[in-house]
């Protein structure tokens, strides 16, 4: 493995939500970095975030890792979930929800229920 897909990997497998990014989650630097970690952030979600513009070698080897060819990229427990269109297909449609209870990611579930309430 790769000095980066090492790295991916170790922060993958360290953390219980991790979100690949464009920017920071005070600060990202794309509107797709910016809907994921606005998301995760209302929710109250405890995550890592990494900013894959400090870093050509995390920013190419992350898509290698995923087999995901766009960032941003959102990883629980270990496991890839997807990008920002799915993502937001999952807050909507509560699957995200089921996501975080079935790994016991605390999150603020009235929050999580707003975001649908002003959607519908």
């Amino acid at each position: 493995m790769t000095d980066a897909k090492t790295r991916i990997d170790e922060t993958v497998k360290a953390n219980d939500v991790v979100l690949f990014m464009k920017g920071t989650k005070e600060m990202p630097q794309c509107g797709f970095s910016s809907k994921v970690a606005g998301v995760l952030n209302y929710i109250g979600i405890d995550y890592t975030d990494v900013n894959v513009l400090a870093d050509e070698d995390i920013r190419a080897g992350i898509k290698d890792y995923s087999d995901w060819p766009t960032i941003p990229q959102l990883y629980v427990k270990g496991e890839f979930v997807g990008g920002c269109d799915i993502i937001v297909e999952m807050t909507l449609s509560g699957e995200l929800d089921g996501m975080f209870d079935e790994n016991g990611i605390a999150y603020d579930k009235e929050a999580s229920n707003k975001i649908r309430e002003s959607n519908a």
